[in-house]
């Protein structure tokens, strides 16, 4: 009798897709829960601020 769950040579592509759906539908629960506390929000914001306030001052020593 034939092995026909894994021929050799015929490499079943559904598998692998299902796993990876199944991955995708996973993994943006688990981010979702990370990047909803804020924290990230509040470090690109703090890094806009520093950088706004380094080209002030780079701005003005230049015209100084």
């Amino acid at each position: 009798m034939a092995d026909t769950h894994n021929p050799q040579g015929n490499h079943d592509p559904a598998g692998s897709t299902q796993m990876f759906r199944a991955f995708v539908d996973e993994a943006p629960q688990g981010r979702q829960s990370n990047a909803s506390g804020g924290g990230s929000r509040t470090g690109l914001i703090l890094g806009v601020v520093v950088a706004v306030a380094v080209l002030a001052a780079v701005a003005w020593l230049a015209f100084k």
